[in-house]
């Protein structure tokens, strides 16, 4: 693993705004959905929530899964599972997801809406509070629950940032802004949230996060990124120089044939957070 250098921190001030909105409103809620990145399960989980969720029912969701190690995935699952948390995998945009969101969310919810029953009380849906990070993929997630673009879709991470009810024939959504914590406990955190995008790329130097990314993936993903870029090296090449032959491969050159890192550097953190260099987790579920 590579040093560390930069000190990454992006706390926005409606994200305050947005945990005093999940204080008020939690109690109008049956449930909460949390969406974690399966790529950086840990990383991903805001310790921001837990003071406002409180004993209401949780599910968690491993979203994104579809771009994350299956083994370690199936890890992370059981990591959640023995803290005592029901959790799913998911992918957003699979349209898979609404029933198996749905069935898990009707199996937690029965014996609330018996004791409702009871009291004569019919008609009721799950009201359900969505929250995550940035970019985690909550407002594709709603629109596949919603069988509609009900939620702005973008692949940057702040873009939602009011709170949003959204009615459908099964459940009511109040879906809220991703939200971040004021400090990040390591470097290493920050920088995983860095490499997923939940963190705006205007606080960070892209060549840096691009190395840094290298030198984490080059000998444990070797044969994804000598397929991608259609290259040959040794474990021993340092970050640099494969970053620099990965820009000679995609012909990204300014003038006399110099190098256009930073060119090279935005290619390469797209291609990952796209999934375009193989399915990648940064965490290790036996690791925590």
């Amino acid at each position: 693993m590579s040093e560390l250098t930069q000190n990454i921190q992006w706390f926005p001030g409606h994200m305050t705004k947005t945990l005093r909105m999940m204080q008020s409103e939690i109690k109008n809620v049956d449930i909460v959905i949390e969406l974690l990145d399966a790529r950086i399960p840990f990383s991903s989980k805001n310790p921001a929530f837990t003071d406002y969720v409180g004993q209401k029912n949780q599910l968690l969701l491993l979203n994104k899964s579809d771009l994350a190690d299956s083994k370690a995935t199936e890890q992370w699952l059981n990591y959640y599972r023995v803290k005592g948390y029901e959790v799913i995998t998911t992918v957003s945009r699979d349209k898979a997801t609404k029933h198996k969101v749905l069935q898990v969310i009707k199996n937690m919810q029965d014996a609330a809406f018996r004791t409702r029953i009871s009291k004569g009380m019919t008609g009721l849906k799950t009201r359900a509070m969505v929250i995550g990070i940035p970019n985690v993929g909550k407002s594709t997630f709603i629109n596949q629950l919603s069988d509609s673009a009900s939620t702005r879709v973008e692949d940057r991470p702040g873009v939602t940032r009011g709170k949003q009810w959204i009615i459908t024939p099964d459940i009511e959504l109040l879906d809220m802004p991703g939200v971040l914590w004021p400090k990040f406990e390591s470097n290493r955190v920050a920088y995983n949230l860095a490499f997923t995008g939940a963190i705006s790329d205007k606080v960070i130097d892209i060549t840096d996060l691009a190395l840094t990314l290298l030198e984490e993936i080059k000998t444990p993903h070797y044969d994804a990124l000598s397929s991608r870029y259609k290259l040959e090296y040794d474990d021993g090449i340092s970050a640099y120089e494969l970053l620099k032959e990965i820009a000679r491969k995609r012909g990204m050159l300014i003038s006399k044939g110099e190098i256009d890192i930073l060119r090279a550097s935005i290619m390469l953190i797209d291609e990952l957070r796209a999934g375009k260099l193989g399915p990648i987790t940064f965490e290790a579920g036996d690791d925590i």
